[in-house]
């Protein structure tokens, strides 16, 4: 038995998350099968993060064990082989120790958001940014975003159906930035509560409508009241760019 390491792209649209579930395609349950074709064996691919339905990933982590003798190589065409024409691809497989975990060891995890701030329609990037036509202030976003940094009781930004133990999270980065029609929002933490990311942006954009003042993000913040949030962005906007391990493992 080798326990692997893969990082992972997918497009979301296709899926209806991450998370195999009874109804829906789901990107584990893709690898899944890919692995029972591969190798003929039923077992569990671990991702580092469950993300929601039209949520992108660039670099989604998971580990897998396999009885079958593979190089790590061999694992990544062979499953990407098997993945075809589902809109999933292993772009590295590593052999790590067996007591890697690619959800528990993880230290960061990098999110992407991306607004299209245009009049027009969306046409190569249709399911793949918020399109909002009106002019949005991104200084004043990101003015806004400075409020959420540090730890917090994030309840405002939770999703009610969140199973997480405790609110409590160390949100170590949240930039705003402008570059022509599009503004990126990257937020950097440890770990996040459902939909965190998508709840902080739809409210930061708020602000860039100038429905809220910049001031209004940390008051929501402190009111630890979930009927405070703005309006969810969608799913389609969000990346998983990429998840953070110690050099060691």
């Amino acid at each position: 038995m080798a326990r692997f390491k893969l990082t992972i792209e997918y497009e979301g649209g296709a899926f209806s998350g991450w998370q195999r579930q009874a109804e829906g395609a789901s990107v584990q349950g893709a690898l899944e099968e890919a692995v029972f074709k591969l190798a003929g064996e039923r077992t569990e691919v671990v991702g580092a993060g469950r993300t929601d339905s039209g949520v992108h990933a660039y670099g989604q982590v998971a580990h897998v064990d396999v009885q079958k003798p593979l190089s790590a190589d061999r694992l990544r065409d062979a499953l990407n082989a098997h993945l075809r024409p589902a809109p999933v691809a292993v772009l590295k497989a590593e052999a790590v120790a067996a007591d890697f975990h690619a959800r528990f060891d993880a230290i960061r995890r990098v999110y992407l958001y991306r607004i299209v701030n245009r009049r027009a329609d969306l046409t190569l990037d249709k399911g793949r940014a918020w399109r909002l036509a009106a002019p949005l202030d991104a200084e004043a976003m990101h003015a806004a975003a400075r409020g959420l940094l540090g730890k917090h009781d994030f309840t405002t930004f939770r999703d009610s159906q969140c199973q997480a133990k405790s609110p409590v999270k160390t949100l170590d980065r949240c930039d705003v930035a402008r570059r022509g029609e599009e503004i990126e929002v990257i937020c950097e933490a440890r770990s996040f509560l459902h939909r965190q990311v998508r709840s902080m942006v739809g409210s930061l954009a708020e602000v860039g409508l100038g429905h809220w003042r910049v001031r209004d993000i940390a008051d929501a913040l402190e009111a630890r009241d979930r009927g405070r949030c703005g309006p969810v962005a969608p799913g389609e906007g969000l990346y998983l760019l990429r998840v953070d391990y110690r050099a060691d493992d």
